[in-house]
């Protein structure tokens, strides 16, 4: 994933952009940067990993070394940036937010004889650095972003700071990713999170339609590109990355987990499927919500089982290696043993990707003196790795647990049922939930229907990316 904040001002903001991006942190734990806009200097970039060392601490110098009065920022878990590009179309810094499948093709295509690329790791190409070759074959910077809006297969959503001062914010071609506007007395803000800029005094102006393209400057907004008809939002963007806080297309992230929840328990209900739980509990953080909205609903007392250490330990995602994911993740947790020692206990879980940090949690549980351990799921079994956003580290889908299970259960041939196992009320369906809970050690697993997450968003399913979970574009 990534976060993008950037600000155009009538002063210096590059104090306000520090703190924007350092909001987005959520959403990326590899690199950042920042580049900065100044009438004497122009045009200045900084970029560092952050994977060890938080974005706070690592910019934490910045204001000593640049200045300016228009920047952007970039939190990334992929491709160093934002780049600064020169080309026919002056000088511009850039950063790219998405996903594109088809990038060996592009450059195939438009950009064989166009010189050189930065290879990442593995010969992998900078998606930044593509996109805005693909913008400079064009004649202005709206043609450019229509062009790669065109040719993408996947998703890009674009901020570009030019030489000027001014920044241009182009939505991604469905909207997949929200981009929110923020005005004040001097200037105008554009991020991911909307909370970032009401944070540091913006006031909520107004998202950015799919495909739509604007110009800020601290004087207006120009829409060089109306908004298109066709949405796919990333239906994900509620139930996991999503900070709390924040709204997208009318609807607040931790609102919509408490209903999610509340439609989870109120199926339980139904089935006396939670008889003799004791305590709901929340995976912090973001399954907390939902724990929330299914305490509220089933009447069961909600409580924090165990506790995450985060002073010192970094996100539990943030190495490379599985195993060390898991060694961090069991440093985090610390038991409250009078909530658990011969407790039924019910946990709620943003999501289960690879199930391989949730079997730490529950060992740990029953380590701990937990009688019984019981597990739902916010979102229906994830049977598809992304390809528009890249939330997903793995390229092998046979690194998601349900497809693992399906293998196990039927071989190869159960992709033909994918449907069926995703719903819980097939024997297939049910086969998968048991067999996983037996490899868990779980009392019982459930997942949320894709139904009941779109219910709990309220949006049109046709305005909803849920490709994750049944493979629909």
């Amino acid at each position: 994933m990534g976060g993008y904040f950037g600000i155009v001002s009538k002063q210096d903001c590059i104090e306000d952009v520090f703190f924007g991006t350092d909001y987005h942190s959520h959403l990326g734990t590899r690199r950042a940067g920042i580049a900065v806009y100044d009438p004497e200097i122009g045009l200045q970039r900084e970029i560092h990993s952050i994977q060890t060392t938080p974005f706070r601490a690592r910019f934490k110098d910045i204001f000593d070394e640049m200045q300016g009065t228009s920047a952007i920022g970039c939190i990334s878990d992929y491709y160093p940036q934002p780049l600064l590009i020169r080309s026919k179309l002056g000088t511009y810094a850039i950063c790219v937010t998405g996903a594109i499948n088809n990038a060996e093709q592009l450059m195939e295509t438009y950009l064989a004889d166009g010189g050189h690329f930065d290879a990442m790791t593995g010969g992998a190409v900078n998606v930044t650095e593509l996109v805005g070759a693909l913008i400079n074959l064009k004649s202005d910077f709206v043609s450019g972003i229509h062009f790669v809006q065109e040719q993408v297969d996947g998703t890009a959503s674009i901020l570009i700071l030019k030489d000027d001062g001014s920044i241009i914010a182009a939505r991604d071609r469905v909207g997949r990713l929200p981009i929110w506007i923020g005005q004040r007395e001097d200037g105008y803000s554009v991020g991911f999170e909307p909370f970032a800029h009401q944070k540091l005094g913006f006031e909520d102006l107004r998202e950015l339609g799919p495909a739509e393209i604007v110009e800020l400057t601290p004087n207006g907004i120009t829409v060089l590109a109306p908004a298109g008809e066709e949405m796919r939002m990333c239906a994900f963007l509620w139930s996991y990355y999503g900070y709390s806080t924040s709204s997208y297309e009318g609807v607040n992230v931790e609102l919509m987990r408490y209903h999610n929840g509340k439609i989870m328990a109120q199926r339980d209900n139904e089935t006396a499927a939670c008889e003799g739980v004791d305590y709901v509990c929340g995976m912090p953080d973001s399954g907390t919500p939902h724990a929330i909205g299914y305490a509220n609903e089933s009447h069961l007392p909600f409580a924090r089982a165990y506790i995450k250490y985060t002073p010192t330990w970094s996100r539990s995602f943030t190495p490379s290696k599985q195993s060390d994911r898991n060694r961090i993740a069991r440093m985090k947790q610390i038991a409250v043993p009078a909530l658990i020692e011969d407790k039924s206990l019910l946990l709620v879980d943003d999501s289960i990707v690879r199930g391989t940090q949730l079997k730490e949690t529950v060992d740990f549980l029953y380590d701990s003196g937990a009688k019984e351990v019981h597990m739902r799921s916010a979102c229906p079994p994830i049977m598809f790795n992304c390809k528009y956003l890249n939330f997903s580290r793995s390229n092998n889908e046979m690194d998601l647990i349900a497809r693992r299970t399906i293998v196990e259960l039927e071989g190869e041939e159960g992709f033909a049922h994918l449907d069926e196992y995703s719903d819980g009320t097939t024997e297939r369906g049910k086969r998968l939930r048991q067999h996983m809970a037996d490899k868990l050690h779980l009392g019982s697993l459930d997942f949320q229907s894709l139904e009941g997450v779109i219910e709990a968003i309220g949006l049109p399913p046709c305005k909803l990316c849920t490709y994750c979970w049944n493979g629909k574009e």
